[in-house]
């Protein structure tokens, strides 16, 4: 029996509020929602979703751990690696998204741009170039 080749990845889990119902910038972004399990209220308990192949989740508060709004910061940045950093960028933007950084090529060799999601989640989009 041959068993099936599992890729070494990062998913991560982005802490969200506790009786958030509303996740739809996400899916402004370009996600598409795997699986979803809701609280008894309707709330999302947690959420898979995923951007061209990057899978992450998005989860209620729990085991201790903090989402950026009740930390009043920065508890993480994502680096997402994209094809075109200005057009992801711009869909965060129109989105809701704030902007942190405008798309900038650095002399290390990547142009990047960061943006904070509605839940206080800082994004670094990216591109080798």
């Amino acid at each position: 029996m041959k068993s099936k080749l599992i890729k070494t990845h990062f998913a991560p889990e982005l802490h969200i509020p506790n009786g958030t119902f509303d996740i739809d910038f996400y899916i402004k972004l370009g996600a598409t929602e795997n699986f979803t399990f809701k609280n008894d209220d309707g709330s999302i308990h947690v959420v898979e979703l995923e951007i061209d192949g990057a899978i992450f989740h998005l989860h209620e508060t729990m085991r201790g751990a903090l989402e950026p709004i009740t930390a009043k910061g920065v508890t993480t940045v994502i680096g997402l690696f994209v094809e075109n950093v200005q057009e992801v960028f711009n869909r965060a933007i129109l989105a809701g998204a704030t902007e942190i950084n405008p798309v900038t090529d650095y002399d290390y060799g990547y142009r990047q741009a960061m943006f904070k999601d509605p839940f206080g989640h800082y994004w670094q989009i990216q591109k080798k170039i």
